[in-house]
């Protein structure tokens, strides 16, 4: 049953998903777009949401608070330089979640997240 379960599970473990999910994040920061699953795109938007609210404060704890979750030290660095002041004026709505179709590999659904211009 899944009383009170807020998030997909993808058939891992609680720290295999939040792995998972951390490494997504750190790739999306990196090259602004990632090519995933619908589901695991779905997953991965509110935390990648949630980084850039805390890049955009900019504070000491928020920089603390992100690299809890993004390990690459370059990739945090880029996140509060780069795409923090570049959100700095929209109230939120940061990354898009675009369908690809079906993946040639399995026929999983393939989705695109990608952060928006500005």
């Amino acid at each position: 049953m899944r009383h009170r379960a807020k998030h997909r599970q993808l058939s891992r473990t609680a720290e295999h998903r939040r792995a998972l999910l951390a490494n997504l994040a750190t790739s999306l920061f990196r090259h602004e777009k990632v090519v995933t699953t619908v589901a695991k795109a779905k997953e991965l938007r509110p935390l990648a949401e949630k980084l850039i609210t805390l890049a955009r404060r900019g504070d000491l704890h928020a920089r603390r608070l992100v690299e809890r979750r993004i390990r690459d030290k370059a990739v945090s660095t880029r996140l509060f330089k780069e795409l923090g002041p570049r959100f700095a004026a929209r109230p939120g709505g940061y990354t898009r979640i675009v369908r690809l179709g079906h993946r040639v590999g399995d026929g999983a659904d393939a989705a695109r997240l990608e952060l928006l211009a500005e």
